[in-house]
């Protein structure tokens, strides 16, 4: 049986103390980790608890539930997968933070894991995806752990919504069948959706602006069916550095459904001038994104809500 240990590391420009924070917290880890897409705390007792990650790996989506066990005092973690996606037969390791002085860290990453049937097919896709996800991981913790200490304003969250007078189900029905969005919305030029694993979908489309252009995304979504849809763009548009989001339904005692959309983005600076004149800098791209974002999701919701009401009769 061949078990494989592997380790990458990184140096952060910020406390150790806040870079292991980042990572107990797992809310945090779509954020900052590029590979993932959710995650969830499923069980939680003292220092140990029990999380399930849905989450890209050399671009396929894929989802497992690990085992945690926090040392806030040594500043580390180890993590065990309790249930593995193959080729994966087992999986585990350790984040180590350590302090190389007050406000910079060196944090390592440990691996140990194997092979389904010890193949060395299987093996080698693992080595590869560990050594992707490791380093993407250090990466992009590195960038947003010090954009969130120097430069928040970075970072911005709102959410829309809109009252349906219809059934959750019907709503859910509408923004999970994204296959059909090329007919039902007039933003969207093209679509291709893939669902290998149920209730795990890529979503691959071009979407239409207010000026004419467009521009092609990709996402990957988790949905729990009939009242969320959680989603992580992996294909960006040029002003984003990152974009999450969720759809989320509430259907009240009269049939009644509240549906928001959410979104989380940090602005890519780099692209701002080129994008929106050599005059705009981060508040007008920050205005530009929640116009851009916010008109394209209350159109969703829009007909979602014609969608749901016509089916319900009303």
């Amino acid at each position: 049986m061949t078990v494989r240990e592997v380790e990458h590391e990184i140096t952060v420009e910020a406390p150790a103390a806040e870079v292991y924070r980042l990572i107990a917290d797992v809310e945090n880890w779509p954020l900052i980790f590029p590979p993932s897409v959710l995650v969830e705390r499923v069980e939680h007792s003292g220092n140990e608890e029990r999380i399930r990650i849905w989450a890209t790996a050399n671009g396929t989506a894929k989802n497992w539930t690990s085992r945690r066990v926090l040392d806030p005092e040594a500043l580390r973690i180890t993590f065990r997968q309790e249930v593995s996606a193959p080729p994966v037969a087992a999986m585990g390791g350790t984040w180590i933070a350590e302090a190389v002085s007050p406000e910079r860290t060196r944090l390592r990453l440990l691996h140990d894991y194997r092979a389904v049937d010890d193949d060395p097919a299987g093996l080698e896709w693992i080595d590869q995806a560990v050594d992707r996800n490791s380093r993407l991981e250090l990466a992009s913790l590195k960038t947003n752990v010090e954009l969130a200490t120097g430069e928040p304003d970075l970072l911005l969250s709102f959410e829309d919504s809109v009252e349906i007078d219809g059934s959750a189900k019907d709503v859910y029905d509408f923004i999970n069948e994204a296959d059909q969005w090329r007919e039902r919305l007039p933003h969207v030029a093209s679509v291709d959706l893939r669902e290998e694993t149920p209730g795990l979908q890529v979503l691959r489309m071009d979407t239409l602006t207010k000026d004419g252009s467009s521009h092609t995304t990709e996402s990957v979504r988790v949905c729990f069916p009939h009242h969320r849809i959680v989603y992580k763009q992996t294909t960006l548009p040029a002003l984003m550095a990152l974009h999450t989001g969720y759809w989320q339904l509430v259907e009240d005692d009269r049939g009644v459904t509240t549906a928001t959309s959410q979104h989380t983005v940090i602005v890519n600076t780099e692209n701002i001038h080129a994008i929106l004149g050599e005059d705009a800098g981060v508040p007008e791209a920050r205005v530009f994104l929640r116009n851009a974002l916010g008109t394209n999701s209350r159109a969703t919701l829009g007909h979602a809500k014609t969608y749901a009401e016509a089916r319900a009769g009303r």
